[in-house]
């Protein structure tokens, strides 16, 4: 599995629900119109948001044993089972927070990254799958750790990125994943923001930035100095996803002379696209699958309104059908192989529910059942997620969905309240499938908008540039054209709509209640920017090369009439317009939003003396991933969203 890693996407500072695993999911969901609404009982706030009861399955190298994370004194912890046995160990013992992610880098060796506190420096831990020489491999102080390449075929050493010489840049370092000795493979020299290996595990490509300007580079072998064979403007992009199979060309992701981002195989001899492999009309097209076995691409997925594939090999398309009839209405993900390709994990999704995990052995054509993430769900009592989309005033398209309270349909809602829950990032989006936070707020009875307002990734450049300097301006318009087109449908009860959001969508809460204060009953944010100034001077420093780039799509805040604009843009300034109530939550230790965002906009509130209500936690950052922390801020937006709208007594008697 070979890994280019990108700074970029830590702008993406959309809060990832901790609690569960949201993607996107089957391509049907039943309806339950005309259902006797008394019959759904409230579903406690732990069920929503309490940890899986197992997730993230993978299956060892040597296909011999699964692993999987689920909870040990309330956090998510590693398990090792042997396939066909009844019996699982648990090989780690973290009681402070939750492990996250973590894969096999051989039959011998299990590997994850861990932060703590919630600062995002994260460093690597290593642990034999029978929970033996539980290493923590790159704890520095205050660095973090990129991991660049697992090194498949070297089963003791693997490739990553620190920033223990230079905070703002990572070098590649190759480290001994049993012993924790590393070695420079060489320094960055300031600009490189992303490194990548051939098939050999041979680091031959990187990418630069000053901000604003990209170039890829590339080197023929490692004794070889990296050369400059594209640059481009930010704006365009051309990603590599893995080198081909002879390792001479690379399969890339580019929006080269295009709207919509395509797959491509890029020559880096000519520094020319060399053949386009496939794009859609409608959505940018970015992952792409292969078999390192056979050396062959398998196939190309993506996010359209829902999950998309499209078959290169047809062995592939033939084992996933297969799978899909076995597993109807239900969406179909491949999530883990052994080295041999003949075992594999899969996992099922749907929109009212996280699914569930099969084995699936390619010889016999046998799928076993594992189990249920979340088997205290009932199907039945949830809510269907509606694709919609809605023209903005100024003529563009936006795409969203549509949650009802479960018995409810477009044509049978009216008047309903309704919770506005524009995303993160804000180069993020929605997709379609299984949200606790949306399936809790509508269990209360809430309809839940979401939007996938300009700016939002996926939908093509054009969409994506149009949200430049336009935080709370005509991002934010957009958001309230969703809000007029449910009011206009009859859906939302206009004196009952409420908006909360995370990250970007906790600054849009902000900004609605501000600058829209006629819209918004009451709103909560949660981990969101509040001053733009501030915001942009406490970046994490790894996000430093990319600041000129920040300051294109934000606003630089040394330019006069870009000052004035953020100013303007800046909720902080604007609390005197707030009229509503409002709850903040913020985690202490956030090194992306720091919790001086919150602070400040208490403080302003208090001083107006609006009613606000504020939640910190010492042992988080950007978004609450321990299990108390969750049910306790849950619980108290619930009480919160039903004495400012009003809502539960009516649903009760409904």
């Amino acid at each position: 599995m070979r890994r280019i890693n990108y700074i970029f996407a830590a702008f993406a500072i959309a809060f990832m629900s901790s609690c569960t695993e949201t993607t996107n999911q089957k391509t049907e969901s039943s309806e339950m119109t005309g259902t006797d609404l008394s019959v759904i009982p409230e579903i406690p706030v732990e069920d929503f948001f309490k940890n899986p009861e197992m997730a993230s399955f993978q299956i060892s190298p040597d296909g011999k044993y699964y692993s999987y994370r689920a909870p040990w004194e309330s956090r998510m912890n590693i398990f090792v089972k042997e396939v066909g046995s009844n019996d699982a160990l648990r090989i780690t013992e973290q009681t402070d927070r939750d492990i996250q992610g973590y894969f096999w880098a051989s039959a011998d060796r299990i590997v994850y990254l861990k932060d703590d506190n919630g600062d995002e420096n994260f460093y690597l831990v290593a642990v034999n799958p029978d929970g033996s020489n539980l290493t923590p491999l790159t704890k520095i102080e205050g660095v973090r750790t990129q991991i660049i390449d697992d090194l498949e075929d070297d089963k003791d050493h693997m490739i990553v990125g620190l920033n223990q010489r230079n905070p703002q840049v990572f070098d590649p370092y190759r480290i001994d994943i049993n012993t924790g000795e590393m070695t420079i493979i060489m320094e960055n020299p300031g600009n490189i923001t992303g490194w990548m290996t051939d098939h050999d595990g041979k680091l031959r490509v990187a990418m630069t930035s000053d901000g604003v300007t990209t170039s890829l580079l590339y080197r023929d072998t490692e004794e070889d100095e990296f050369a400059p064979i594209l640059t481009t403007n930010f704006k365009e992009t051309l990603s590599p996803v893995f080198f081909t199979f002879d390792n001479q060309k690379l399969y890339a992701s580019s929006n080269l002379g295009r709207d919509k981002t395509a797959i491509v195989i890029f020559d880096p001899k000519t520094g020319k696209e060399e053949e386009l492999l496939y794009e859609d009309p409608d959505f940018d097209v970015s992952g792409l699958s292969y078999s390192r076995k056979d050396k062959k691409l398998t196939a190309v997925s993506y996010t359209g309104i829902k999950h998309k594939y499209h078959f290169f090999d047809a062995e592939t398309e033939v084992m996933h059908e297969k799978i899909q009839a076995e597993v109807p209405g239900m969406e179909v993900y491949m999530v883990s192989s052994n080295d041999a390709e003949d075992k594999f994990i899969v996992r099922t999704y749907g929109d009212k529910s996280l699914g569930d995990y099969y084995l699936y052995d390619k010889t016999s054509g046998e799928l076993s059942y594992i189990g249920d993430p979340s088997p205290w769900f009932e199907e039945n009592y949830m809510a269907s997620m509606t694709p919609i989309k809605y023209q903005s005033r100024d003529g563009l398209t936006i795409h969203g969905y549509l949650t009802l309270p479960a018995g409810y349909d477009m044509d049978s809602a009216k008047d309903l309240p309704v919770v506005v829950n524009p995303h993160g990032g804000p180069w993020a989006r929605d997709s379609w499938g299984f949200n606790p936070e949306i399936q809790f707020l509508a269990n209360r009875g809430y309809a839940v908008l979401q939007m996938n307002f300009r700016g939002s990734t996926g939908f093509g450049r054009d969409f994506w540039e149009a949200s430049f300097r336009e935080w709370g301006k005509k991002m934010q318009d957009d958001i309230t054209d969703g809000v007029g087109w449910l009011v206009e449908k009859g859906i939302a009860d206009k004196d009952r709509v409420a908006i909360y959001g995370a990250s970007y969508g906790g600054y849009a809460t902000l900004a609605g209640m501000a600058f829209t204060p006629d819209v918004y009953a009451c709103g909560v944010d949660y981990v969101g920017v509040s001053n733009l100034f501030t915001f942009m001077g406490t970046i994490p420093p790894y996000w430093e090369p990319y600041k000129k780039m920040m300051y294109e799509m934000v606003g630089d805040p040394e330019n006069e009439a870009d000052s004035v604009m953020m100013k303007s843009a800046s909720p902080v300034f604007h609390a005197d317009k707030i009229t509503s109530p409002l709850f903040v939550a913020q985690g202490a230790q956030d090194p992306r939003v720091n919790v001086d965002e919150s602070d400040q906009m208490v403080a302003a509130m208090k001083e107006r003396g609006v009613e606000v209500q504020y939640m910190v936690k010492e042992d988080e950052g950007h978004g609450f991933r321990n299990e108390e922390n969750r049910f306790e801020f849950y619980r108290a937006m619930e009480e919160f969203l039903a004495t400012h709208l009003k809502n539960t007594a009516e649903q009760a008697e409904v």
